[in-house]
């Protein structure tokens, strides 16, 4: 596995959120990080006040994708990816934005292909690296009102554990982490009720613990690693009950105005 101190590691979405409580996480344990994020402001700043490099990224454009890892491999070899950029719409699918859907897909699924499909060749060349692909429980366990974000987590877990396969004997590991909500922007005025609300730092070690074991799937807490085959088993009226009961009156329920900020950030930024 990859020795952190001294590793070279790109995060990307690394501005707020998860991303820069990993990049905190791994530069604490040594590893010189570059963070990519489409706002380049914020990125510069956290990267100062972390000790991070920060370049210009938009992980839906090849082209930038390119140009971030070219410039954080230009003086050695990327250890470690961690594909974390992620957003969510929320709400009745039939009711969204189909453009904001497909943004969503490129975004949380699409993007992660493409980091990986970049630098495994390296990776392989070496013979060495790691590649963490931040999912969600929404991945194992399908929440009515996020749809579109339920699909794009069900594809990178999917992905990352055929990739997995693929990639055995060939000194690449890959992660993918499976975080319960979590309290960052993405949740901003999100209705949430019986199910456990984890920190930025708690989905960052676990991004980072990942570097030094072999496990292909990681749900932080450990204790929901169970809970897709709980849904699969539970009778259907009752699951439908259940979810209903958790996410409130309305699937997809959650204040506009608290949302507002988020929203256009991610859509008009």
């Amino acid at each position: 596995m990859i020795e952190l101190r001294g590793a070279k590691v790109c995060v990307t979405g690394g501005a707020r959120g998860i991303g820069r409580a990993t990049a905190e996480e791994l530069i604490a344990r040594g590893a010189e990080v570059w963070i990519g994020d489409r706002d380049l402001a914020a990125a510069a700043e956290t990267a100062v006040e972390i000790g991070a490099t920060a370049h210009p990224l938009d992980v839906t454009d090849e082209v930038s994708f390119r140009a971030f890892l070219a410039a954080a491999g230009a003086d050695g070899p990327i250890d470690m990816l961690v594909n974390n950029a992620g957003i969510q719409l929320m709400g009745g699918f039939a009711d969204q934005n189909l453009a904001a859907v497909r943004r969503e897909l490129a975004v949380n699924l699409g993007a992660v292909l493409t980091g990986v499909h970049l630098v495994l060749p390296g990776m392989r060349l070496r013979r060495r690296g790691h590649i963490v692909n931040v999912a969600s429980m929404a991945g194992k366990v399908t929440t009515p009102g996020i749809a579109t974000y339920c699909a794009s987590k069900f594809g990178v877990v999917a992905f990352s554990r055929a990739l997995r396969a693929e990639l055995s004997g060939s000194g690449v590991t890959v992660t993918s982490v499976l975080p319960a909500a979590t309290q960052t922007d993405l949740t901003s005025g999100v209705r949430l009720r019986l199910q456990p609300i984890l920190t930025p730092e708690q989905v960052a070690a676990a991004v980072a613990d990942s570097a030094h074991h072999n496990r292909g799937e990681v749900t932080v807490p450990r204790w929901l690693a169970p809970l897709g085959l709980v849904e699969e088993l539970t009778p259907t009226p009752i699951l439908w009950w259940l979810k209903r009961f958790v996410g409130g009156a309305e699937y997809g329920g959650y204040d506009p105005v608290q949302r507002k900020d988020y929203l256009d950030r991610i859509f008009l930024g």
